[in-house]
């Protein structure tokens, strides 16, 4: 809620018209609230849980497979502007236009494990994929 102070106009002596509180007004009345209330100290991980959903729900699953994908898209990026190359001569060592460069470098999700693995093998980059097994049961058919 926005409150407002009088004051006095200067143009019009004796007259009172409503204004804005100032930026600094708006920061203190925020911090008196905040002291007012007792925070609550969470860790990342507790912040996560709460506000994404925890470890193994969908959303979850989602926003940890999106991050990765924005993490690879800047290690592919800082690699590449190492090896002084530009979008399109990365490209052209792997066999793609520009654009798919600059898709992977933004985290575009549908790109496959066999076009990165060109990408850093153009960089001269070594790479180590893990893959974890999960406890439960798992069939071949």
């Amino acid at each position: 809620m926005i409150k407002f102070r009088k004051q006095k106009s200067k143009k019009h002596k004796g007259l009172e018209k409503n204004t804005l509180p100032t930026g600094r007004q708006v920061l203190n009345n925020k911090i008196m609230a905040t002291k007012n209330k007792k925070m609550k100290m969470m860790t990342l991980d507790q912040l996560k849980d709460r506000d994404i959903g925890e470890i193994g729900t969908p959303e979850r699953d989602k926003y940890e497979f999106d991050l990765r994908m924005e993490l690879l898209g800047e290690m592919i990026k800082s690699v590449r502007k190492e090896r002084n190359l530009t979008q399109e001569q990365l490209g052209e060592l792997i066999g793609v236009q520009k654009s798919q460069i600059s898709k992977l470098e933004r985290s575009t999700k549908n790109v496959t494990i066999e076009t990165i693995l060109k990408v850093f093998k153009a960089l001269k980059a070594n790479v180590k994929f893990s893959v974890e097994m999960n406890e439960s049961e798992f069939k071949v058919a």
